[in-house]
């Protein structure tokens, strides 16, 4: 894995979101409640908090929890909930060790189906349907692994020409597309639910 990717809007932070499953994973993660390039950036931060050129899922599922926390909670801190997220990315970091040896690519290298990773990414701590669909678009879209049905697994996020998602930020100008998107589906969120009332 090593391509050039465009979420965090910072050149370091997408450098090492491209070469970097796990940090790709983590930023993922992160991605709730806060700026999309807020979370992106995490994986940076942490690595460069544990003096590491990159993210160990061995390294952080040893951290001291009350350690990590305060680690995250650094200013600026890493998330808007930084004690929550410190005990997410540790969790999430325990499961890759337990179940594939702390390497975070294991969980879609050689997965010949997009249901099966589609299943295999809900089964990370943290990952509900929503968001592993978005990943399993961005795994698609930008770091070529595209197994059979990757796009159907992947639902509305794996569209063709979509701004959705994450895994449709190439830059700038889509970035820009893609918060367009998310402000509309909160406007009619919110309109529904006026209409329901």
């Amino acid at each position: 894995m090593d391509v050039t990717l465009h979420l965090a809007q910072d050149p370091e932070a997408d450098a090492l979101l491209g070469r970097s499953p796990l940090a790709a994973l983590v930023g993922m993660l992160l991605d709730q409640q806060v700026p999309m390039e807020w979370a992106f950036k995490g994986p940076r931060t942490i690595a460069d908090r544990l003096g590491a050129d990159d993210l160990d899922a061995h390294d952080i599922a040893a951290q001291d929890p009350d350690a990590f926390v305060s680690l995250l909670s650094e200013k600026p801190a890493v998330h808007r909930y930084p004690g929550s997220m410190a005990k997410r990315i540790q969790q999430l970091c325990q499961y890759l060790v337990e179940r594939y040896d702390g390497d975070a690519e294991l969980v879609w290298k050689g997965v010949e189906d997009g249901r099966e990773l589609l299943r295999r990414l809900e089964d990370l701590p943290g990952f509900g349907k929503q968001k592993a669909q978005i990943f399993l678009a961005l795994l698609g879209k930008q770091l070529g692994v595209r197994p059979k049905g990757w796009q159907e697994a992947a639902g509305a996020y794996g569209e063709t020409d979509s701004f959705r998602s994450v895994a449709d930020i190439t830059g700038p100008e889509s970035l820009t597309k893609v918060r367009a998107h998310k402000q509309e589906m909160k406007a009619a969120a919110k309109a529904a639910k006026t209409a329901r009332k």
